[in-house]
């Protein structure tokens, strides 16, 4: 593992496959495809920035690079992708073996090329435009806790940077912040869409001249400085005024019935503010920042109606194609996401909301005379406190520890399907619908219960922080792959946008954004990363011969960007990577496979393709089609005998790679089972833009003992890591809990750490806080900390990320006195029948 990790942080780049299969039936079979998880502006330690423009070749556009052939004495160079012979221009005359220019270094790999002529030296930064979207269909306490965040936000934000504010409800108001003697809004109806030539006639931009014809855009085209710079001023010219609508801010006005949500036109709102900038400031680096509480009721990105009565859409609602509204809103954020990939602006989104039907959902069979009658769902509507849920938790516990739970008795009895998750439903504001827009303008997003919440605050203040942990926004990004003619590109899974630039590597299988080999990124940070699936095309081949003279393929990642210091800069990615094939060295091609898996990346690329298909195929088995593949890979690499369980093994390299699928199956992004459309929404979007590191950790998450006996160190993610004399912390990236076993609980309640001979029980407490802090402070969106108790109701954030290895059926003591309620299978019982499986 350690070798993928150097490789990443030379070129930000892991790939399942560091050894491809040379034959498009040997990639066929296995099962993994061949894929790159790609940071395009990840920072590196060693990469070097040239100040002049790359060299290209004439045919196929790639960039010169370590992998290409010089002749030196003919001042030529070969392409390696097209193999065209290129000439060196008048400035690289004096290139030699023993005068290289940087771009022919091996080890550099990758490298940015900034096309000013002095780096020191940069043109003047053009302003970020941050145009601030907010709801007022909010309580007032919520409100409150919003103004208070924003008023931090705004004073955070660069000094050069331009600000405009739209606030909506029943009404979308524009806030016209240039107007400083009195508040000055223009108001549209938020149940009538509004296009961008009735929006600047209404906002009276002609008002002292005439409209020119053609198209609208900016100031070069059209809309003079000065009517711009009223709506989207420099933070310094428009403090007072946006702070003074921030404190005058109230709760929507208009009354809402009991039996009605409240008016919100959220998709009328975002329409405004995409039109508003697309006529201001096109191809800027701007920014909708939404703050959204509430599901829309109004205009066309509805997602629910208006009624009380009339639920919002479920998973079980979209699965049967029961959400009318659905599939109008996904269609309306579509058309917004490609206006605003046009004019190469950003969405974020905040949503902050509970779920007004939050409870408690317990999947359950019933038994009569060994025959199971039905299997349902019972559902606990009601608002919990965390004290109702721990009472909820008790009842069941009882009922569980009372009643018969299983068959074998001629008495009626009941029994557990899946595990108990007691979740508060987060956010019902439309993240679903919202994906589309947010995820291909590479938008952020944070998903909160309240905007008091330290996960919204703390999110917020990450964004605009600067120093070691700045996220390093940056936008106007365009990425383009270059490989070797046997490879074909299928699309990308990620925050990213088809700019639907067809060629001869595109493949006619596409998975994500295809049909191309360019796409648009509006908005890129350290952190997002890509996910590209590729296709071997290349043929079995009978002359062996031929095969071990070209053995090598190439790829090549050209990411031309708007840096966050205001330079525009190209980096460029080169790659070699050799492929294995041909009859008669099956055996060997195997083990070269074998010794260039990477199973953290694997299981990545397979998390990212399960999620999509599980968005974009009727009907998908995700759990099927996740045990077929890891079934067929076990076989096929796996060293066993026939019909033989017992003599199956899996090479150290393949090793741990069913355990991650293990617990993919049970995560967040399989099992939607008590999770909204928009938690789930989220979990993927987060999914689909974080590096490898990150990912793994949602996948399977990790966890950390700590106890007197030994410092921190990892613990099987097993209810048996649970003890009473020790601490554990999980971090499953979401939620990051501090679990204390009974007997530290019951002394950190009798204040023992508070006492001068207990220093040491002092120190064990801090040193998981402190761990905890430490992660959290990288990670955005920040994670939602829980500090909880062995018993403790909270614990469940800890016992449903645990391999049930000790349930309430398991026979004997239990190690660490717990046990798991569910009749999931262990991973012990996963790998016996994954076993027996593979080796028929």
């Amino acid at each position: 593992m350690a070798e993928f990790l150097e490789l990443e942080s030379q070129d930000g780049v892991r790939m399942p496959w560091n050894v491809i299969p040379g034959t498009k039936q040997e990639s066929s079979n296995c099962v993994v495809p061949v894929s790159a998880i790609y940071s395009p502006i990840r920072p590196l330690p060693n990469i070097t920035l040239l100040p002049y423009s790359p060299l290209r070749c004439r045919t196929c556009r790639s960039v010169l690079n370590p992998f290409a052939i010089v002749d030196f004495a003919a001042k030529i160079w070969i392409c390696p992708f097209c193999f065209q012979r290129n000439h060196f221009p008048p400035n690289y005359a004096s290139i030699s073996d023993d005068n290289l220019p940087a771009e022919l270094f091996p080890h550099y790999t990758t490298i940015e090329y900034s096309q000013d002529s002095q780096i020191d030296q940069s043109p003047p930064q053009p302003p970020l435009v941050f145009l601030f979207v907010i709801d007022s269909c909010l309580i007032e306490e919520e409100m409150g806790f919003l103004k208070s965040s924003l008023s931090q936000a705004f004073d955070l934000l660069p000094d050069n940077s331009l600000v405009g504010l739209i606030t909506f409800g029943t009404l979308v108001h524009v806030h016209e912040l240039g107007f400083a003697q009195i508040p000055k809004t223009y108001v549209f109806r938020g149940n009538k869409d509004i296009s961008k030539e009735q929006l600047l006639e209404h906002m009276s931009f002609f008002a002292k001249k005439p409209k020119p014809a053609g198209v609208i855009a900016g100031a070069r085209d059209g809309l003079s400085a000065e009517s711009i710079s009223r709506f989207l001023l420099p933070k310094a010219e428009c403090e007072f005024a946006f702070n003074s609508v921030l404190e005058e801010l109230q709760k929507d006005p208009w009354g809402v019935p009991t039996d009605q949500r409240a008016t919100r036109c959220t998709s009328t709102a975002l329409s405004i503010a995409a039109s508003l900038l697309g006529a201001c400031v096109p191809g800027s680096g701007a920014r909708i920042m939404a703050f959204i509480g509430g599901p829309s009721t109004e205009g066309s990105g509805a997602i629910v109606s208006k009624n009380l009565s009339d639920p919002i859409r479920s998973h079980k609602d979209l699965d049967k194609d029961s959400a009318p509204l659905y599939h109008k809103a996904v269609k309306f954020y579509e058309g917004l996401s490609k206006q605003l990939v046009h004019q190469g602006h950003v969405l974020d989104l905040f949503a902050c909301a509970l779920d007004q039907d939050s409870g408690l959902a317990i999947t359950y069979q019933i038994f009569l005379f060994s025959i199971p009658l039905h299997i349902g769902i019972l559902n606990v509507t009601m608002e919990f406190n965390d004290w109702e849920l721990a009472a909820s938790f008790s009842f069941l516990h009882l009922i569980q520890s009372r009643i018969p739970g299983g068959v074998g008795s001629d008495n009626l009895c009941w029994g557990l399907i899946s595990c108990m998750k007691f979740l508060l439903g987060l956010s019902t504001v439309g993240v679903a619908e919202l994906k589309i827009a947010v995820e291909r303008t590479g938008g952020l997003v944070v998903l909160a219960e309240s905007f008091g919440h330290p996960v919204f605050k703390d999110s917020l203040r990450r964004i605009f922080q600067a120093g070691d942990y700045d996220l390093g926004l940056s936008s106007n990004g365009i990425f383009e792959i270059n490989c070797s003619k046997d490879i074909k590109v299928q699309g990308i899974i990620g925050p990213c946008a088809s700019l639907e630039k067809k060629g001869p590597l595109c493949s006619d299988t596409v998975i994500g954004q295809g049909n191309t080999t360019a796409w648009k990124m509006c908005g890129l940070d350290k952190a997002t990363s890509l996910c590209l699936i590729f296709e071997v095309v290349k043929k079995e081949s009978p002359d062996a011969t031929i095969q071990s003279t070209s053995n090598q393929f190439y790829f090549q990642f050209l990411t031309y960007y708007q840096h966050y210091s205001g330079q525009m800069r190209l980096r460029v990615t080169t790659l070699s990577r050799r492929w294995v094939a041909g009859p008669g060295s099956i055996q060997a091609s195997f083990a070269d496979l074998v010794a260039g898996f990477d199973q953290e990346a694997a299981a990545v690329v397979m998390a990212r393709q399960v999620s999509f298909k599980m968005e974009t195929e009727a009907e998908f088995d995700p759990i099927r089609w996740l045990d077929k593949a890891l079934i067929h890979l076990c076989s096929r690499f796996g060293d066993f005998q026939k019909e033989s369980p017992s003599s199956f093994s899996l090479s150290p390299r393949l090793s741990i790679f069913p355990q991650f699928m293990f617990n993919l199956r049970r995560s967040q992004f399989v099992q939607v089972f008590n999770n909204s459309p928009d938690e789930t929404a989220y979990f993927r979007m987060i999914l689909n833009r974080e590096n490898v590191a990150n990912s793994v950790v949602m996948i399977q998450p990790s966890l950390i003992s700590f106890s007197f006996h030994s410092g921190p160190e990892p613990a099987l993610l097993d209810v048996a890591s649970i003890a009473a004399d020790k601490i554990l912390l999980l971090d499953s990236y979401f939620i990051m809990v501090i679990f204390h076993g009974a007997t530290i609980a019951q002394w950190r309640k009798a204040g023992y750490h508070n006492q001068p001979e207990h220093q040491a029980f002092a120190h064990l407490l801090q040193a998981p806080r402190d761990e905890a802090d430490s992660i959290i402070k990288e990670r955005f969106p920040v994670p939602r900390l829980v500090i909880c108790d062995q018993h403790g109701s909270q614990a469940r954030f800890l016992l449903a990320k645990l391999n049930p290895s000790a349930t309430y059926n398991s026979d004997g003591p239990l190690p660490g006195g717990d046990v798991i309620f569910t009749d999931d299978v262990s991973f012990e019982v996963f790998l016996d029948h994954l076993q027996r499986l593979a080796v028929q």
